[in-house]
Order: C-alpha cells, then structure tokens, then sequence
C-alpha cells in the first residue's frame, strides 16, 4: 500500500511538473523513478487521481489534474449518493455488508470506490446490498471511523 501511495505522489508530481502526452512516456518516468507497473495499473491510477487530458499549447494533448473544486464538488456528488441509498451497515472479521435501498447498491458501491479508502480492498455490489473487502487487520470498527472522516453525517 504504501508503494502505491508513493506512486499515486509522482504521478501528481510528474504531470505538474512536465507535459505529458502519453501513458507510455508517463510508464518511462516512472520506472526512471522505480516504479515497475503495467500499463493497466498506470490506467487505474489515473482513474483514481481523476485525471485526464487538456489541449496544450502545440495543438496537442497532455495529462492533467483535477483543481480542488472539482475534486471536492464530486466528492460530494458521491457523498450524497452514499446517504441516499444506503440503509444499513454490518461487519464481520474483515466483510463489511452494506444494505441499500432496492436498486441502490451499484452507486451505493461506486460512492464507496471512489471515496478511496484505504482500508477497503475491493467491493461487490448486487441489488440491494454491497460486500466490501477489508485490508488484513482492519476491523469493521477501523473502516466505520475511516468512514465517517469522509461522511460525518453517517449514521449505522
């Protein structure tokens, strides 16, 4: 995990500071960097730090991230999604079961996703409830706090 952090951080520092056009070049300053990751990793960590491509100033494109309001105004947008359908949240060892309204549990889970803890592993969604998968040595306890940091408002 914390290679993965340390990853995500040159990424955000290898597109502020240089033009980017392409994952493939993005690929080559990390592994410069010692970062030896495949491309569809590379592809999953734009996805997470939201970024995506603007013109530049030779007619091309090249990689860039988010501002902080759009960064807050989705983590919003994924907040609310949250709290409208989920019902209720249970744990045991390391599986958390999040219950939802008939029909919510795919936003319920892609709200979950995209709030980025750290402490869940994966998730699984199916009509009315979600599974997700804790980190070895998280407790349900651990991911409700960790939870709550993003959703104050949350009630189990």
């Amino acid at each position: 995990m914390k290679e993965r952090q340390s990853r995500l951080k040159l990424i955000k520092n290898l597109i502020k500071e240089n033009s980017i056009e392409s994952q493939d070049t993005l690929l080559s300053f990390l592994q410069e960097n010692g970062f030896d990751v495949t491309q569809a990793t590379l592809s999953r960590d734009l996805k997470l730090l939201k970024v995506g491509k603007v013109p530049d100033s030779r007619g091309g494109y090249m990689y860039a991230l988010p501002n902080e309001t759009e960064i807050s105004e989705s983590k919003q947008i994924y907040i609310q999604d949250f709290l409208r359908g989920y019902v209720s949240i249970d744990w045991n060892s390391n599986t958390v079961v999040i219950k939802t309204f008939p029909g919510h549990a795919n936003t319920v889970c892609n709200a979950l996703d995209n709030l980025n803890l750290d402490e869940v592993l994966g998730t699984v969604a199916g009509d009315n409830c979600l599974f997700a998968a804790l980190r070895d040595g998280v407790s349900g306890e651990q991911f409700i706090k960790a939870l709550k940091k993003h959703i104050p408002s949350l009630d189990e």
